[in-house]
């Protein structure tokens, strides 16, 4: 029975991220705190698994191949069964207008690269 327990609570954590350098780091990170990861490297791939999987959490990288995580996120708020996924981007605009955009996109929070990957797991366990 604990083992079942141990599954049900494991939280699934979407990178959508197209640098694969980062996209170990980050998974490294998460799977040593505790999380399922599952990796996306385009923005139609990830529209697609996050449909299939519906996520705990994404972590949304803004600057894509083909869709950009701007696009993303507006689809993800205005579809029903993806409202409500926490969405955490992950990206090298640290401007401030950048930062205000992806939170009126619906963004729960913003981490801008370079980034520390104790701090996004802090801001990871906050938003969940």
């Amino acid at each position: 029975m604990s083992t079942n327990a141990a599954k049900v609570s494991k939280k699934t954590i979407l990178v959508v991220e197209d640098d694969e350098d980062i996209q170990q780091l980050v998974g490294y990170n998460l799977i040593k705190a505790g999380f399922q990861v599952e990796y996306a490297d385009s923005g139609e791939e990830a529209l697609g698994k996050i449909k299939k999987q519906h996520p705990d959490l994404i972590l949304l990288d803004l600057m894509l191949p083909g869709m950009d995580g701007s696009e993303i996120c507006k689809i993800l708020r205005t579809e029903n069964q993806t409202a409500e996924i926490p969405v955490i981007m992950l990206t090298a605009k640290g401007e401030e207008t950048d930062i205000v955009d992806g939170f009126e996109l619906g963004a729960d929070d913003y981490v801008t690269k370079p980034f520390s990957p104790k701090i996004l797991l802090s801001r990871i366990k906050a938003v969940l």
